[in-house]
């Protein structure tokens, strides 16, 4: 049976199920703000209790980091990004996630096949885009300074 492309396209788009745009947005818009939400509670929670802003920001990233690992581990963070779809990509909790479900997944392969060689499968392309687009904003950002020094 000879598929023509248009013929496919419509096959796959009455295939797949639809999904409601709005709705998705606005999950993701309460999740991800929860999540931020969190973190700043945390936040003002050390800082009220006498940390300075350096140090709050540091346990901050700490516990967020580890409530994400472990609700990762138990599967949890999966049925949140089920719902929350985008809201669950902040950074923090969904780099954590990410490396954590890669060693997760990897970990029967052993620690240095499986782990060390698989853990960051999902978050390398993250941090190599992520180092690059900072390498050209910096340069970007250096030209713009000279040409206002100049000028």
């Amino acid at each position: 049976m000879g598929l023509t492309p248009q013929t496919y396209g419509k096959m796959s788009e009455q295939a797949a199920p639809k999904s409601n745009t709005l709705m998705n947005v606005i999950k993701a818009y309460i999740i991800g703000g929860g999540i931020c939400m969190t973190g700043q509670v945390f936040l003002s929670a050390f800082e009220a209790f006498g940390f300075g802003r350096t140090d709050s920001g540091a346990w901050t990233s700490i516990i967020l980091v580890a409530a994400s690992a472990v609700a990762t581990g138990f599967g949890w963070y999966e049925k949140l990004a089920k719902h929350g779809g985008a809201g669950t990509l902040v950074p923090i909790t969904g780099f954590a996630n990410a490396i954590s479900s890669s060693a997760i997944e990897s970990q029967s392969e052993g620690l240095i096949l499986g782990v060390g060689a698989k853990i960051f499968t999902i978050a390398g392309p993250v941090i190599l885009y992520g180092t690059a687009a900072s390498v050209i904003y910096g340069i970007l950002f250096y030209i713009v300074y000279l040409v206002r020094q100049l000028g």
